[in-house]
């Protein structure tokens, strides 16, 4: 990990195109702004956790629909076939 240290005003370029600037700092919270290409998404990690948490459920949830289908499809065929 980086560490660096900024000042109010002071910024931190990512590659050419996403910029963090420090807008201000009060006590212990530290206000950042960040300039980034729209096409770019841009999250607070809490919700990015919670975003790759519901990818994963439903990634599950899909799988557990094709096992179904599946197991289904096998019973019908199993029964034309008597």
């Amino acid at each position: 990990m980086l560490v660096l240290s900024r000042k109010k005003n002071e910024s931190i370029m990512i590659g050419d195109t996403i910029e963090i600037k420090i807008i201000s700092v009060d006590g212990d919270q530290v206000r950042i702004g960040i300039e980034a290409p729209r096409n770019l998404d841009v999250y607070r990690k809490e919700i990015f956790d919670a975003i790759q948490e519901e990818n994963r459920l439903a990634t599950k949830s899909q799988n557990d629909w094709s096992a179904l289908k599946q197991l289904l499809q096998t019973k019908l065929e199993l029964k034309d076939g008597q």
